[in-house]
């Protein structure tokens, strides 16, 4: 997979290039926006898609990178160790290219919320991106956690970037008697059983679950295709219910404004200023 730079309001797509004979370009944005298991995953009029989107997504917003084309040679963007550092990495080793034309962003004007039973995701006004997580599971090992955050200049790359995506080995032992994630393995997730951490090196940070919630949420909302300007409010919320929150705002057009986004404002969005030595270290 190769990210390569693109001109103002391209935004971000996806080039299959193992495709022949269909349409290869991929439109990274909400309403493509497919259902998957466990990850976020777009497809084109023709058919031809690209799952496990979140984490180039985040690394891209959470980097301040708003237009990019992805080329991969397959369906499923790799995992590589389960978080967006890798990407991060590669991204700020190679550098950033400044464009001339303003950053347009999409300002939150009003509440927008979804719900499935006691799971929810909402939307509210914010003067910059702030997200507010709650996760709760049975296994001693997660627990119920909560952070908050502002997603302003490099909180991301910081706070977030490493934390890698989990599971309990019940969950791997279904999925691989069905077929499913048979290339995964303990260095690319968090896997838990009950009290205890079977990943080697155990976590990166005590409350890693919670914080690898924050980073999907952030790849799922820079589905929009413009950085938001709003407060996020996900409890017990995933992939499938944070797009349906992005449905329900750009359904409603009294919701949300774009705009070209002043210096001021432009100041306090995601990965402005973050430099490598941002990164924190992975043992």
């Amino acid at each position: 997979m190769r990210v390569h730079p693109a001109s103002a309001n391209y935004g971000v797509w996806f080039r299959r290039t193992d495709v022949i004979g269909a349409d290869p370009m991929v439109p990274a944005i909400w309403n493509a926006v497919k259902q998957a298991q466990l990850c976020t995953r777009i497809e084109n009029a023709a058919g031809v898609a690209v799952s496990t989107i979140e984490h180039i997504m985040a690394a891209l917003a959470g980097c301040g990178i708003h237009n990019a084309l992805i080329e991969i040679d397959g369906p499923e963007v790799p995992i590589l160790d389960g978080s967006a550092q890798p990407f991060v990495a590669g991204i700020l080793a190679r550098g950033l290219q400044m464009l001339e034309e303003p950053v347009r962003c999409f300002e939150v004007l009003k509440t927008v919320e979804v719900r499935d039973g006691s799971a929810f995701a909402r939307l509210e006004p914010a003067e910059t991106l702030e997200i507010d997580f709650r996760i709760e599971f049975a296994d001693a090992a997660i627990g119920r956690q909560e952070k908050q955050l502002s997603l302003a200049n490099g909180t991301f790359v910081r706070e977030l970037s490493n934390c890698r995506t989990f599971c309990r080995q019940s969950d791997v032992d279904a999925m691989r008697a069905n077929g499913l994630a048979l290339g995964g393995t303990y260095e690319n997730a968090v896997v838990v059983d009950g009290e205890r951490v079977l990943s080697p090196g155990g976590l990166r940070h005590r409350d890693e679950a919670v914080r690898h919630k924050m980073l999907d949420a952030l790849g799922d909302l820079s589905l929009a295709g413009a950085p938001i300007l709003g407060r996020y409010t996900g409890n017990r919320a995933g992939h499938a219910m944070t797009n349906r929150l992005l449905r329900a705002l750009f359904a409603d057009p009294s919701a949300f404004r774009m705009s070209d986004c002043a210096d001021d404002r432009r100041a306090r969005l995601p990965g402005v200023g973050v430099s490598r030595a941002d990164i924190p270290a992975v043992a």
